[in-house]
């Protein structure tokens, strides 16, 4: 005979030692859906929830509605999909970066918007037309809405749709922007100029760190201060807790080869990730198709006395997550479904990424055991729908 139970009747100064055990957002949300009681008892933001495994958020589906405001969100750890009304995040929009659970959006107008997609909260930075090299912002001039400088004082123009696509590389947070009490930084990569600039919480405009200006393939917050990695894997530390930043430089050997360096925080160390690709050149009707794959990758962990990079031929049982979102490392015993010693990277090839360009496609684990490249769960390339915008991104899905 089963015997049904009232979960009402559970002693009161249980739900909140109950709930507190939950380390996994969505059995957090299950535990508050059991009865009012349970959902009374308990915040419906909490704050004791670690960092989550990373969701994929996915390009719109073969078979949905264009003018649909869903988004499919890949959960790796039970091979499922979510899909979450999202009207933040249309065709129009452009995603350059994931951190902290929240997302970095442009569109054809200055705006920087950053918003969490399971909270609904927004915030936004200073505009693009903030930025100390853009002269001049008319939107009524169309065509060449903004006038920019270079380095070398020369001017040109660029339209609302060029700056949407591709002036900003990637975008990441020292801290999360829901902490009501930390006075977070941002800082944007600059795509085609190489440059580093930074905001604080409530500024009105964006600053340069003039003094790390090739220091453009990856940046981390880490121990206080920005990291970021050159081509060469060298470092430059970038203070901006002062009236100007300060910047320092960790002179490591120069790495040969590779083509893109990702910086990681791992276990409270700081890691080198170098990917490597390859390139085809398909001739069609006289056009020219590149296709790239990545192939694989290189790990190295920083070793201070040296300075040196140290090669690894593990990650000890964790996990790297690495595309246009901040790097993120997660030990994989910790997450169901989540493979150790494995690198899921996406597409973040900025070059080729944006409107009509091939790309899109070279997104999937990389096992450091054996060296091989497999697809990742459950995406299929009918979910491009022969879209190459957006491309996927990881998301980390927060409650705070």
């Amino acid at each position: 005979m089963s015997l049904s139970v009232d979960w009402s009747e559970l002693p009161p100064e249980l739900h909140d030692s109950i709930a507190k055990k939950l380390i996994v957002s969505k059995d957090y949300v299950r535990f508050r859906a059991v009865c009012s009681d349970f959902r009374n008892a308990t915040p419906e933001i909490p704050k004791h929830l670690p960092t989550q495994l990373p969701w994929l958020m996915l390009p719109r589906t073969t078979n949905q509605d264009p003018e649909s405001k869903n988004r499919n969100f890949l959960s790796i750890s039970d091979d499922k999909v979510h899909l979450i009304d999202l009207p933040e995040d249309s065709d129009s929009h452009r995603r350059c970066g994931s951190s902290y659970g929240w997302l970095v959006t442009l569109q054809e107008t200055p705006t920087i918007s950053i918003f969490n997609p399971l909270t609904r909260a927004r915030q936004y930075l200073p505009p693009l037309s903030s930025f100390p090299n853009v002269t001049r912002y008319a939107p009524d001039d169309i065509g060449r809405e903004y006038t920019l400088k270079t380095l070398d004082d020369d001017v040109y123009t660029c339209n609302s749709k060029e700056m949407r696509d591709s002036y900003i590389k990637k975008l990441v947070f020292s801290s999360s922007p829901s902490n009501v009490d930390v006075e977070y930084y941002a800082l944007a990569i600059l795509n085609q100029t190489g440059d580093l600039a930074y905001c604080k919480k409530g500024d009105q405009c964006w600053k340069f760190i003039d003094d790390a200006n090739s220091f453009c393939e990856d940046v981390v917050y880490y121990k206080g201060c920005f990291y970021a990695v050159s081509k060469h894997g060298t470092i430059a530390m970038c203070d901006v807790n002062g009236d100007q930043p300060k910047v320092s430089f960790i002179d490591t050997p120069r790495q040969v080869g590779g083509d893109m360096q990702y910086l990681v925080i791992w276990k409270d160390e700081l890691l080198l990730v170098t990917r490597y690709t390859e390139l085809e050149f398909n001739m069609d009707q006289n056009k020219v198709d590149i296709v790239y794959r990545t192939t694989e990758f290189h790990v190295y962990k920083l070793v201070l006395n040296g300075p040196k990079w140290e090669s690894m031929s593990d990650l000890d049982g964790w996990a790297l997550f690495l595309g246009e979102n901040s790097s993120m490392a997660f030990c994989a015993s910790d997450f169901p479904g989540c493979k150790r010693d494995c690198i899921y990277f996406t597409d973040d090839y900025s070059e080729w990424n944006y409107d009509g360009a091939n790309g899109n496609h070279d997104l999937g684990i990389f096992d450091m055991g054996n060296g091989n490249v497999d697809d990742l769960p459950c995406y299929r390339e009918n979910v491009c729908n022969g879209r190459r915008w957006p491309p996927p991104i990881w998301f980390t899905p927060s409650l705070h």
